[in-house]
């Protein structure tokens, strides 16, 4: 339990790792709702367009003030509520990935954000998925839990998912995508991607989602 008596896990890791997929079976299996931190990022990706990290501190503090964020539902069937609307089709893109990417390492908009994560955990039961939900936004969260996997597999699993959508894509491409964006998760000043030291670190490379699901299930019942 979170201090506040709500009751808090996290899942962390990088692009690719399968933390979505995974994240939404495993809140439903536990009676949670799942929250997609990194759709908070697209969300502002979206609203401030191309180039929106170049923007001024003041004017990206002052697009982040007029959102509000809220959660419907549990499981998969959680929906992040951006300004009372689910987030539109657009902020799944690549492109607007990159460049929430870009966002995340920002200061103000890693605090702006954190504040509004903090005061959905306040209101809801939660499985927060992200890049620092265990190490900075949810130390106190009862259970952790970190994925990971090789950039190939990542990659692999990207070409995938856009194949079954009808989006053709280049594997080098999408691997050198996921390669710049670890560095950027990595390196950065501000909460930069590492394991919480209490976190239940899994290696999914070579595992079935559900074999990841049944793990995390498992251990958060203990």
């Amino acid at each position: 339990m979170a201090s506040n008596g709500r009751r808090i896990l996290t899942i962390d890791g990088p692009a690719g790792a399968g933390k979505t997929s995974v994240s939404r079976r495993a809140a439903g299996r536990l009676g949670l709702a799942y929250l997609d931190t990194g759709a908070m990022f697209r969300a502002l990706a979206l609203r401030l367009g191309p180039g929106g990290h170049e923007l001024p501190a003041a004017a990206i503090e002052a697009a982040l003030a007029a959102m509000t964020f809220s959660l419907a539902g549990s499981g998969a069937d959680t929906a992040l509520l951006v300004d009372g609307s689910p987030l539109p089709a657009a902020a799944r893109t690549e492109e607007v990935g990159g460049r929430a990417s870009n966002l995340a390492v920002l200061p103000v908009v890693r605090a702006r954000l954190r504040l509004a994560q903090q005061a959905l955990g306040r209101q809801v039961d939660l499985l927060a998925e992200g890049r620092d939900m265990g190490t900075v936004v949810f130390p106190e969260a009862s259970r952790k839990f970190f994925l990971t996997a090789s950039a190939e597999v990542r990659a692999a699993r990207r070409l995938g998912q856009l194949a079954a959508l009808g989006k053709p894509a280049d594997y080098e491409a999408i691997l050198a995508a996921i390669r710049r964006r670890d560095d950027q998760d990595m390196h950065r000043a501000e909460a930069p991607l590492v394991p919480a030291a209490d976190a239940v670190v899994i290696d999914t490379s070579a595992l079935t989602e559900d074999a990841v699901v049944e793990r995390i299930v498992a251990e958060a019942s203990r």
